[in-house]
């Protein structure tokens, strides 16, 4: 055995507890029970302290040293340079500090849960606190005197800068504003859905439309949760969706773009299996993924007039006037307050107010006390109305109550980058519509298994997309699309 095989030995145990760790998150969030989280978040914090206490392991260094970085492949260069980084990273890190983040995380989550069903900020007000000062003081650990908000997004998106993603940004909103103010204000407006449709339907085409946009139910499974996500690597990777009998969309298309993370994780190279590159290159580019199945592709018109049958055929009435006008429902833009049900064109708006807000906070511009006031405010300034209750503000993302600052911007990174890839996709598959028509969206899969998924993280992320797509990455594709699609929606 050499040092690079006992450190990959070691390393594979490592990513095996993290799966087990991550795997008690799922529970947490779809079936345990109420009563047990007290004893969760313990429990969550002991596996962070053996996790941590791995990272760290002094024979690393020792192995690290050994190994002569020069004869190795470009996979074990990866391997490495993960290794590495996470090593780093934990070393700045005081293990109290991470268990109190694990244990604080996960006892916000029922916090959160609660208050937001009572639409009260005020009752989740002090596990927030807690939550960004811990945050904030790993923040400092990581960054040295550096950006403090940069170092926690580094967790999502490695070699990402708020700077640099404010600058995108500040490209993209002008042109979606002026977008999203003529369609609303156009004189041609699609339909709205109609009908009832029942949860348990639901679900079963639901299911449906993950098997067709090729998710493996022998190594996963779908269950239903306050808030979708995917969870999971390799040959065990779940999701989860929710259903609203007054809108099927909500569920169905949940569920396509949390397979859209799913097949990326289950789609990596299996020589990469339990090892720090056998996962996403980073969360724009798991939201590429999701994003494009999601939107590209799952609302493409072609596919949409297969979905529009299928709806048919399962609740046995239409849920527009004909396939050309369930196009135009499904692709509606409407005022809302939801991120995770907002349009194309209006998502983006949401994740900037985000972007901006959890900024501040990390950097102590923004108190938590603050938090809904300021939230309210710039909502209105955005969107041109007020937020109703706290449930549809403040409180309507999870991610706060998990920690996770520094990964809402990946969500819009991820559609510039959908925006690449999908530019690239219909250059090499010119008869892509055809094949969506039929049902048939192996022909997109395909390509983007091949040129994204079976990589997991070997490359850095702006360097997977630019491989896969041959362009430097930019944000002109995804608004020449939006304007393009929604151009002809709405007539425009």
């Amino acid at each position: 055995m050499t040092a690079f095989d006992d450190l990959m030995a070691f390393q594979r145990d490592t990513q095996a507890l993290a799966e087990v760790a991550g795997r008690l998150g799922w529970d947490q969030e779809t079936v345990m029970p109420d009563g047990a989280a007290p004893q969760r978040a313990e429990e969550m914090a002991a596996m962070e302290n053996i996790l941590h206490a791995r990272r760290i392991d002094p024979r690393i260094a020792d192995w690290l040293e050994a190994i002569d970085t020069a004869q190795l492949s470009p996979v074990g260069a990866a391997q490495i340079r993960e290794i590495e980084r996470a090593r780093q990273r934990a070393l700045k890190v005081p293990v109290a500090l991470s268990m109190a983040i694990a244990r604080a995380t996960s006892a916000a989550h029922r916090t959160w849960a609660a208050a937001k069903a009572a639409d009260d900020f005020a009752s989740f007000q002090l596990a927030l606190e807690e939550i960004v000062s811990l945050r904030r003081e790993e923040a400092a650990a990581l960054a040295g005197g550096g950006d403090l908000y940069n170092a926690l997004l580094d967790d999502y998106e490695p070699g990402a800068s708020g700077q640099d993603i404010q600058t995108m940004f500040d490209a993209m909103r002008p042109r979606l504003v002026k977008l999203r103010d003529a369609a609303l204000g156009s004189d041609h407006q699609p339909e709205k859905v109609i009908g009832t449709y029942p949860a348990k339907k639901q679900m079963k085409l639901a299911a449906k439309l993950a098997r067709t946009f090729g998710y493996d139910l022998t190594h996963g499974r779908i269950d239903k949760a306050l808030h979708p996500f995917s969870s999971g690597s390799g040959l065990d990777v779940r999701i989860t969706t929710r259903t609203n009998p007054a809108d099927p969309f909500n569920c169905f298309y949940s569920t396509i773009h949390e397979v859209g993370h799913a097949c990326y994780e289950q789609n990596v190279d299996r020589a990469y299996l339990l090892t720090p590159i056998g996962r996403g290159a980073s969360m724009g580019a798991h939201e590429s993924q999701s994003r494009i199945y999601e939107n590209q592709l799952g609302r493409s018109r072609a596919f949409t007039g297969w979905l529009f049958d299928r709806m048919e055929q399962r609740f046995g009435y239409a849920p527009a006037s004909n396939a050309d006008a369930f196009y135009g429902t499904v692709n509606r833009l409407e005022k809302g307050y939801i991120r995770t049900e907002a349009d194309e064109v209006q998502y983006n708006l949401h994740v900037l107010l985000r972007f901006d807000l959890e900024r501040r906070l990390i950097t102590g511009q923004l108190d938590v006390a603050d938090l809904e006031e300021a939230w309210n405010t710039r909502f209105a300034a955005d969107f041109g109305y007020e937020v109703d209750r706290a449930s549809h503000g403040v409180l309507q993302d999870v991610h706060w109550a998990e920690g996770l600052f520094g990964y809402f911007p990946t969500y819009s990174l991820g559609n510039v980058y959908a925006g690449c890839l999908h530019d690239a996709m219909r250059q090499d598959c010119p008869d892509l519509d055809a094949q969506l028509a039929q049902g048939n969206v192996s022909y997109a899969t395909d390509w983007l298994r091949d040129k994204v998924q079976q990589h997991g993280a070997l490359y850095a992320p702006e360097k997977l997309i630019e491989q896969a797509t041959g362009k430097p990455v930019s944000v002109e594709p995804l608004l020449a699309y939006l304007e393009a699609k929604f151009g002809e929606i709405y007539q425009l």
